[in-house]
């Protein structure tokens, strides 16, 4: 019997084969924690009277939400965490020092490799799915029991295939194809599923394009997203400095078991604009240009949409031109090395000389905690994963996903713009 990508990677793990159905004891390679969710995690591991990590160097901690510490109280979230980081001299500690949103920082430090089982207490943990792991978001409490034994219990789940064929066009991105796949199927269309990325389109998609794309699998409830490994991802591991480990490849078999497959005609899409107040609320850029979307607010940045290729793009479209003047444009980079890069490469003068402002890499803007927030009845547009009511402030303001490419058109002319009109 034939399996997919994601029962092989279990079944590698627990040492014999499984399918999906099963509950399973699997080993894990990555437990994450941020400076939100680790510190209940810590609680509960010093409340078991354990005293060291079962696999300290498989253990992640990356302050990113509230750091640099907006106020006490975050401050003395991050203080737990940096002092069990100290007390177990933790290798995989990521603070000012070294800062960076967690699922774009770990890839790029290389302790996220093909054929991972990952775990995080923050519910974009499938980013790391676009290397060809299987990696998921839990409870706190689910991460502490990986801190005491090294693994966690897991229902092996049904995979959905997705098949994107034909290559996209000039500012699709994997932000689009995302997107659109959440729009067919809903936000809860793919739940505890598997959400398997194919097609003819997958060599056109960067690893970027790819991380955005497994990024945003949880809003379409699904377990987790996966890519498998090709060329791209090799050159990709390729370039890290270092890898925690020898990457394990695995692909589907072609008689494998599908409990749905969802074929998507790329050539044939537009830039996706994700209307208030949901991911799948989906609709073409055209539209939104024909609604007349005014908007006070742009924001560039996330674990979805805050790396080098988003300020590239950004650069390239506000280069020579202003932000409108009703407009505040805020970037924020997903690591430190992302804006050193961005700033090497010009695209950050670029863009402050066009009257944007840069943060330093945090999640605080997404989730509506600091560094952007929205006021009474203000309109965002934003490259963020969750356009919920309230996501990013006020419960009267809107919020609206797009592409870093039209989210860059929108700050000139400070209405939802189509990208290939300017």
């Amino acid at each position: 019997m034939g399996q997919t990508i994601t029962e092989k990677i279990f079944s590698e793990h627990v040492g014999r084969e499984v399918h999906a159905g099963e509950i399973i004891r699997c080993n894990i390679d990555m437990v994450i924690g941020n400076d939100i969710t680790t510190p209940i995690s810590i609680k509960a591991f010093e409340e078991s009277g354990k005293e060291k990590l079962a696999n300290p160097d498989g253990f992640a901690i990356v302050l990113d939400h509230f750091i640099p510490a907006k106020d006490i109280a975050s401050a003395n979230q991050a203080k737990i965490s940096r002092d069990f980081a100290m007390k177990h001299n933790l290798k995989n500690f990521f603070d000012e020092k070294d800062m960076g949103i967690e699922h774009a920082l770990l890839p790029e430090k290389g302790l996220v490799l093909p054929g991972d089982v990952i775990i995080g207490a923050d519910s974009h943990t499938c980013t790391h799915g676009a290397l060809g792991a299987f990696s998921t978001g839990m409870g706190s409490t689910d991460i502490s029991f990986g801190m005491i034994t090294g693994g966690n219990w897991f229902k092996v789940p049904e995979s959905i295939k997705v098949v994107f064929n034909g290559k996209p066009k000039e500012y699709v991105t994997g932000k689009d194809l995302i997107l659109e796949v959440i729009r067919i199927l809903g936000v809860d269309g793919a739940l505890y599923k598997t959400l398997e990325f194919t097609g003819t389109t997958i060599p056109h998609l960067t690893m970027d394009d790819r991380f955005s794309l497994c990024n945003m699998a949880i809003e379409a409830g699904a377990k987790n997203g996966i890519v498998a490994y090709d060329e791209i991802t090799k050159e990709f591991l390729d370039s890290r400095s270092s890898l925690r480990a020898e990457p394990k490849i695995h692909y589907s078999d072609e008689d494998a078991t599908y409990c749905q497959v969802i074929e998507i005609d790329v050539e044939n899409l537009e830039p996706v604009i994700a209307y208030p107040f949901l991911p799948s609320n989906g609709h073409s850029v055209s539209q939104a240009v024909i609604d007349e979307i005014r908007v006070d607010q742009v924001f560039i940045g996330s674990c979805t949409n805050g790396r080098l290729s988003d300020f590239e793009v950004a650069a390239k479209i506000l280069k020579d031109k202003k932000v409108a003047r009703h407009v505040r444009l805020i970037l924020t980079p997903g690591t430190q090395q992302i804006l050193r890069e961005a700033t090497k490469k010009g695209y950050i003068d670029t863009l402050v000389d066009s009257g944007a402002v840069v943060s330093n890499p945090t999640c605080g803007a997404c989730l509506g905690g600091y560094m952007g927030i929205l006021g009474d009845d203000e309109v965002c547009i934003s490259t963020t994963n969750r356009n919920f009511v309230g996501r990013m402030g006020s419960r009267s303001s809107k919020i609206y996903l797009a592409n870093s490419a039209v989210a860059a058109a929108s700050a000139i002319s400070g209405y939802i713009t189509d990208p290939n009109s300017l």
